[in-house]
Parts: C-alpha cells; structure tokens; sequence
C-alpha cells in the first residue's frame, strides 16, 4: 500500500511538497520510540541527499536511535569524513543535529557483519529463473544479509527507482538484496541478469532477478517502509511512500515514464558521456547499458569518461584476468571461468553488450569504446576499444541524429531505446 505519494506534473517537487510526502509516511508517531535503521544509496544516484537526510532525521526525532547505512553493494566503503559528505553534514553537525545515531557502510565482504535468514534451493532458483536457468547458475543461495537488519525494530529504505541493467528497474527491495547482502546473493543475481541479457531486461519491470530479490525479502521480518524517489536531472519529480512492493511497482511504473527515451530509429554512433559520479567503469558501463538498445547492430557506443582512471577498486584483478566478452563466449568455456565471481563475469557481458559465436569468434552487436585515462594497451587487454579523450570535442558530436549520431551529455541514468 503506498501511504504518501507526490508526483510532479513538471519537472521537479518544491521542498514543501516533499517533506508533506515524508512527514505523511513517515510521521505521525509511526517509529516513536523504535530502533530504526534508514539505507540510503552511494554516491553513483543522483538524488538530494543532503536534502533528504535532514528531513528524514527530522522527521523521525522521536526514535529511540537511528542509524543510517549505505546499501553499497560490493562498492568501496567511506570514510567518516567521506560518510559526512555524502549526507551533507559536518563533523560539528555529526555530534549534534545527528547525536543519537551512526552513519555506517556495509561490508559484503566481511562474514561478522552478515547473518543468514534461510535458503534459495535449487528448485526455487530453477522456478525463478524459467527459460533463463543454466546450470552455472549455483544449486542453492544462502540468502545472507547485513545482521543489522535483524538488530533494529524497523527499516526505511530511502533510493531512487530507474531502469537497471540487472533487475529491470532499481530501487525497493534491491537495497536489501544485493544492497546489503552478502556475496552470495550479489553473485547470483547479477549473473541470472546476465543470462537474461541487458537488452531482456533493462527498463522491464518484471524480471526473473527481480523475482529473486523478492524471493529473499520475503525471508526477512523486521518491517519495511520504502521510501521511492523519482528523479529528474538532480531534483525530485516524485515521492512515494508505503510498503515496500506496492510502492516500488508504483516507482517503477512512474520511472518507465520518466527514464526512457524513445527514439524512432537506432543510430550507428553514440558519444555517452560519462558524469563524475561513475568514478570506476564497474560504475561507468551504464554509459553502455542504457544506450545498446538504441545502437544498429555493428555500430558503437563510446564512453567518454576523461576524468576515469579505475576499472574497478574491489574487483579490478578479475576484470582485467577476464576481460570484457559476451554472455556466449564465457558459456562456451565454462570449465575455464566457473570460479572467476559470477558478479564479475556479469559485469564483463553487461558493459560487453550482446552477440554470438561465429565459427568460434566473438561476433559483437555494438563495438564499445572506452575514452579515459585507462591506456590503449589496457584496453586492448580488456577487449575494448580505444579512444584518446583529448582527441575528442563533444561540441563535434551534437546535433547529428540525421547522420546517425547520437550525443548524449549525461549517460547512466536515462534508458535509450527505439520506437517499435
């Protein structure tokens, strides 16, 4: 049931309006006294966040303490200063307006800090999968999570909702799995995406990896509120309020209106300019995922990221012993990959794109092209193409959809695809 909703017929919600939306949701008494943990994303999703934090922490003054942890995924952590920046506050502020809490990270990697709430066995993950089980997909999952979930008498998820390369649309319960959970769950999600491949899955709300994220919050008993936002460039266009599956269905029914843009042909170039906030290519190959559908088979995607240096901070030395290849090519040699993390196997077909095996050759549909401070022979050992950044004027690109070209100043986030 979704208890508060604010939807912006323009652009953006002013202040008043959304504080109405979370004091309506979030008000009233309804945590008084409670131990109550509130996620919120990382620094990859554009939202107001400072903004946000306050309202949140005044609204629920009345708790009996509060903690807030970043749902980071396998994403590096911050540190207390890095935490504070994130939330807009100082480190005066931290010991005053916010004396009665913790700002915390999550760590997947570190068994202490997780707890298991049952078991995915195979006949589940079989029946969740349908058409998309393969047998590398793991006999079971132990469905761990951050035990803090079980040490607080209530959680409020606070994200935004946009089409997502691995579950279809983001936000809701995948701040719960992977957001906070351990690996298993990490890896088995992302690589049941990558099987399911970006294009079937990307912008669909009703995925077989969303079905597993379901699947494993239904295993959890504290009580969940979801807080869903809908953003538009760096403002709020809306906020829902209420439990955390008809709210999130209402989220991503609002984001397949704001997030997708329908183009009434494909194009054979797309210059998908990389925003700071993408600090990794882990991160970065949105500027890939969100653009393949509206690119002809045979033409490219460059991702022009001058600021990136980074494969990837956690995952950096599986990236570069795989490479980045097609969901075909790691099938056909399964023997040889089944124990690189299937999080990263996924990740390298994702940003890879789709293709085939032709007479043993990786055949891809789009060339990708990186544009960085990643080196051509870094490149080259990862299996992508290489363009020298400083060779590239943006101004160069615009205003060319008639030739085929597509220019887009800000990738990630909005999904691109082709009228049928």
């Amino acid at each position: 049931m979704v208890i508060a909703q604010e939807i912006a017929k323009t652009d953006h919600l002013t202040h008043d309006r959304v504080k109405e939306a979370l004091t309506t949701g979030l008000g009233s008494g309804k945590f008084a006294g409670q131990k109550v943990l509130v996620l919120i994303p990382d620094h990859t999703r554009s939202l107001p966040l400072p903004e946000l934090f306050r309202m949140v922490v005044e609204i629920l003054h009345n708790v009996r303490e509060l903690n807030v942890m970043v749902a980071l995924g396998t994403h590096p952590g911050y540190s207390e200063e890095g935490l504070n920046h994130l939330v807009g506050i100082s480190t005066e502020e931290r010991a005053t307006i916010f004396h009665h809490g913790g700002l915390l990270n999550h760590a997947w990697d570190d068994p202490a800090t997780l707890t298991s709430l049952g078991i995915l066995d195979q006949d589940e993950i079989k029946r969740i999968a349908g058409p998309n089980w393969h047998p590398s997909l793991p006999t079971e999952i132990n469905i761990r999570i951050n035990k803090a979930v079980l040490e607080h008498d209530a959680v409020v998820i606070v994200g935004p909702t946009f089409p997502h390369e691995v579950v279809g649309f983001s936000g809701g319960a995948k701040y719960l799995f992977p957001g906070i959970s351990g690996p298993d769950v990490i890896n088995a999600t992302h690589w049941l995406g990558a099987l399911a491949t970006v294009v079937g899955t990307i912008g669909i709300k009703d995925t077989p990896v969303r079905s597993m994220v379901h699947a494993a919050a239904a295993h959890l008993k504290t009580p969940v509120t979801l807080v869903a936002l809908i953003v538009q460039g760096h403002d709020l266009a809306g906020v829902l309020v209420g439990d955390l599956y008809d709210t999130w269905s209402a989220a991503a029914d609002a984001s397949s209106q704001r997030h997708i843009h329908w183009s009434d042909h494909p194009y054979k170039r797309v210059l998908s300019c990389c925003p700071p906030m993408y600090d990794e290519l882990w991160t970065a190959g949105k500027c890939m995922y969100k653009m393949e559908p509206v690119v002809e088979v045979g033409g490219e995607v460059v991702i022009y990221a001058p600021h990136l240096d980074v494969v990837s901070y956690v995952h950096g030395k599986y990236i570069y012993q795989v490479g980045y290849h097609i969901l075909p090519y790691f099938l056909n040699n399964w023997d040889r990959f089944k124990n690189i993390p299937l999080g990263v196997l996924a990740h390298s077909t994702h940003v890879r794109g789709s293709g085939m095996i032709v007479d043993g050759i990786e055949k891809t549909n789009v060339k990708v092209t990186l544009a960085s401070k990643i080196p051509a022979e870094d490149c080259a050992r990862l299996n992508l193409g290489y363009l020298d950044p400083a060779s590239i004027n943006p101004a160069d690109w615009q205003n060319r959809e008639d030739e085929g070209i597509l220019y887009v100043a800000r990738a990630g986030e909005m999904l691109y695809k082709v009228k049928k």
